[in-house]
């Protein structure tokens, strides 16, 4: 009995479901008609609305001519001057030029620097082996060599020279570098040694003979009686 009373409870439910689903059934269909017949309705009378062009503007009317005896009157020109505007110096205003000093005296130009002096001219090479006398100088002047007007004189003194001897060893000039105070004794001195002296050359580093000088002196003594 317990058992046929649930069935019929369970059966009972499902048909009150069932009833409620077709009734919600219905009433969307039946909303959802009005509502597209009522849309339907409203784009009919949008679609019948009539468009009335704008009424055209109004003539305009021109104004009447002027009478023949009144002459126009020109219209009036006006001239536009722009404004000028004058700058106004003030009075504690004071234009005040800069101050431009004086150019600077010009010194006279310099004197040209004097040209330099000749280079010296280079010293004769050293030979390599020197000027050597043959014989004994001491010979060359001697006191026999005396001239006759000195010893009446009474002249002596000491005579310093200089030779000047070439390539081969011969003197080609004698020059008095200290006068015994007599012309006589000095000249007599010089000509013996031209006659007498003689040398062996110099010779440079290669072994070629070379010009050369030979200084030296010869003293004057009057004879002792």
């Amino acid at each position: 009995m317990a058992y046929a009373d649930r069935n019929a409870s369970g059966s009972r439910m499902v048909a009150i479901v069932m009833v409620a689903l077709i009734v919600a059934g219905l009433g969307y269909v039946f909303v959802t008609g009005l509502a597209y017949q009522y849309i339907k309705k409203k784009a009919e009378q949008l679609d019948v609305f009539d468009v009335q062009d704008p009424p055209p503007p109004p003539e305009e009317v021109p104004p009447p001519p002027p009478p023949p005896d009144s002459p126009v009157p020109p219209p009036p020109t006006q001239v536009y001057a722009p404004p000028t505007n004058i700058p106004v110096p003030s009075p504690n205003q004071v234009s005040t030029a800069p101050d431009i000093p004086p150019p600077p005296p010009t010194s006279p130009p310099a004197p040209p620097a004097p040209p330099a002096p000749p280079a010296p001219p280079p010293p004769p090479p050293k030979p390599a082996k020197k000027l050597t006398p043959r014989g004994s100088p001491q010979s060359w002047v001697t006191n026999d060599d005396y001239p006759a007007a000195a010893l009446r004189a009474e002249q002596q003194g000491t005579t310093s020279f200089r030779l000047d001897v070439d390539a081969t060893g011969k003197v080609t000039n004698c020059t008095i570098t200290g006068s015994s105070g007599s012309s006589l004794l000095d000249n007599t001195a010089c000509s013996l040694l031209k006659r007498r002296a003689r040398f062996s050359p110099a010779e440079d580093s290669a072994g070629n003979k070379m010009p050369a000088s030979w200084p030296s002196r010869f003293r004057w003594e009057l004879p002792k009686d």
